[in-house]
């Protein structure tokens, strides 16, 4: 009994304890809840680029795997698979970022590079002839499924990133007043043709 009368002072005690506490609510027309809402607004977006750029670094990197096994295969054009490589290699370089795709000439730029890349891979690894090396014929099918996804990866993109600048548009008062960074922020641009 007197182990247990001070057990039962100590969860009387927490339990009033719990009891004072009110929880912390934000004024959701505050700048710190628009600033919280923006912030999981821009995640969102970061997370749908980085989906996009992992899937199509992951298809460069498939494009490699394809010029290294067909550099392994007997009467390959060496020069042919060199020059594809470099080619190959210098593609992430030339690949837009979140700012320079404001002009869609980047982003044309980039697409019409990959694809003279792919199509000459795709030449080489089907033949007229004969049927390819199963890696080579498995990585070309990676890649062609990568490819089917950009429009989908870059829709995706826009859809958050209109959510973005709508919110940031809405709430342009309540981030200004935050200062710093949330003041100087613009809208981002986006795959879509804008108007």
């Amino acid at each position: 009994m007197k182990k247990l009368l001070p057990l039962a002072l100590l969860l009387l005690l927490a339990g009033l304890d719990s009891c004072n506490r009110t929880p912390k609510t934000i004024d959701p027309t505050s700048p710190a809840a628009a600033k919280v809402q923006l912030d999981i607004l821009r995640d969102s977006v970061e997370a749908r680029w980085e989906q996009m750029i992992a899937s199509d670094d992951a298809k460069v990197k498939a494009t490699t795997r394809i010029l290294h096994e067909l550099e392994q295969q007997p009467g390959t054009d060496r020069t042919q698979l060199q020059a594809l490589t470099r080619a190959n290699e210098k593609l992430p370089r030339r690949r837009y970022t979140q700012q320079s795709m404001a002009s869609s000439a980047a982003i044309d730029a980039y697409d019409a590079a990959q694809d003279s890349v792919l199509h000459l891979v795709y030449g080489l690894a089907q033949p007229a002839t004969g049927t390819p090396a199963p890696p080579v014929q498995q990585l070309t099918n990676d890649i062609q499924a990568a490819d089917s996804e950009v429009v989908a990866f870059r829709l995706r993109y826009d859809r958050a990133a209109k959510q973005f600048n709508n919110y940031l548009k809405l709430h342009q008062i309540e981030l200004t007043a935050l200062g710093g960074k949330y003041a100087k922020l613009q809208p981002l641009p986006l795959f879509e043709l804008q108007n």
